[in-house]
């Protein structure tokens, strides 16, 4: 459906030159001379790229209908990750490429969110925290506390992440999937 630039907004998917991004930002401008446009700021889907457009009065933007699927984290396979949609129990394939940094945080049958544009994965959103549990770091010091610094750990997926000195191997911890650091430890 092809949508004028007046319909621009913030959260709206569109297909530019083929490719489907996310408007971040859109400012609508009527100068004084000449026709109105709109300064958009938007997200690419696949590789979280972000740039600006400008929409010219006459233009017209096609929408895109992004799908979003809960999906449940099988295994992976070389360059391959598999997933199994929770409601029709296929199976779906996803490029290690398309997943970034996320795959370090991909702990077995963990769900999560799927988006797709014409049955064709777009991009993974993990949930904010996960918890996980600390296979290898340096032991802790008696007399360790929260604010005296950090040490590297590796969690169970193999993530090298920073965590307070006084975390030892075994215990579980919470961490923030879209920063990567640690947030508290769990019991």
């Amino acid at each position: 459906m092809a949508l004028s630039i007046n319909e621009i907004k913030s959260g709206l998917t569109i297909l530019v030159d083929g490719n489907v991004y996310m408007v971040i930002d859109a400012q609508h401008i009527k100068p004084g001379k000449g026709r109105a446009f709109v300064r958009a700021k938007l997200k690419d889907m696949k590789n979280s790229n972000i740039q600006e457009k400008t929409f010219r009065g006459e233009e017209k933007i096609d929408e895109a209908f992004v799908d979003e699927r809960k999906l449940q984290y099988q295994y992976n396979s070389g360059q391959l990750y598999y997933f199994m949609d929770q409601d029709n129990f296929e199976e779906i394939t996803v490029a290690r490429e398309s997943l970034g940094d996320k795959k370090k945080f991909l702990k077995d049958n963990i769900e999560i969110m799927g988006y797709f544009f014409k049955n064709e994965p777009l991009f993974i959103n993990l949930p904010n925290f996960i918890e996980f549990k600390i296979i290898h770091t340096e032991p802790g010091i008696k007399g360790d506390t929260a604010k005296s610094g950090t040490k590297p750990a590796e969690i169970e997926t193999g993530a090298a992440i920073q965590v307070p000195l006084f975390i030892n191997v075994g215990d579980k911890i919470k961490v923030d999937t879209r920063t990567g650091e640690y947030v508290e430890r769990v019991n």
